[in-house]
């Protein structure tokens, strides 16, 4: 069960921005920039600050800093903004999509099938699809899953009109493309 606390829910305009840890900022930029025409619209640097920084604003563990740290913007949709962190002592790979805290984020394409055909073209790791969902409150879309060169699972959709949910009064989902 649910209560509303004081004042709950925050109200907000939407996803600013999305944070993701890579661990080389030139392969990642240069990938976004290659594959998807990605623009940097910023760049940090590193950051200099304590241990008691990072791991009270952070919650990064001690011994961890901020290497650099640049933001990216993705066609007309949220910016995705970049670190590469040293310290690290085992690099784990990038979690499955099954595994909590597991993450990926998709990519609106007016045609996923074409996209997909040239993502393959430059040997852009690319899972089986795409697929077209033909019943239910996903009809109408197509989607194909990929992974950057450092495994990062990212995916391409595309619709050509409303989605089944869409048939309902219900709220809409955000494009990027209205």
């Amino acid at each position: 069960m649910s209560r509303m606390m004081g004042g709950l829910p925050v109200r907000i305009s939407g996803i600013q921005h999305i944070g993701l840890t890579v661990p080389d900022m030139e392969e990642a930029v240069a990938f976004f920039t290659r594959i998807f025409g990605a623009v940097c619209v910023m760049e940090c640097g590193s950051v200099d600050v304590d241990d008691e920084f990072m791991i009270r604003r952070l919650g990064v563990p001690s011994g961890r800093r901020i290497k650099d740290q640049r933001v990216i913007r993705l066609g007309n949709g949220g910016n995705l903004e970049l670190f590469e962190y040293s310290g690290e002592p085992d690099q784990t790979p990038v979690k499955q999509n099954s595994e909590i805290g597991a993450c990926h984020f998709a990519l609106e394409v007016k045609d996923a099938v074409e996209a997909t055909e040239r993502l393959r073209a430059a040997g852009v790791d690319v899972l089986d699809g795409p697929t077209l969902i033909t019943s239910g409150p996903m009809e109408g879309l197509t989607w194909v899953y990929l992974r950057s060169p450092w495994g990062q699972f990212l995916e391409l959709v595309s619709t050509t009109g409303p989605m089944g949910y869409e048939k309902s009064d219900g709220p809409r989902m955000w494009s990027p493309s209205e």
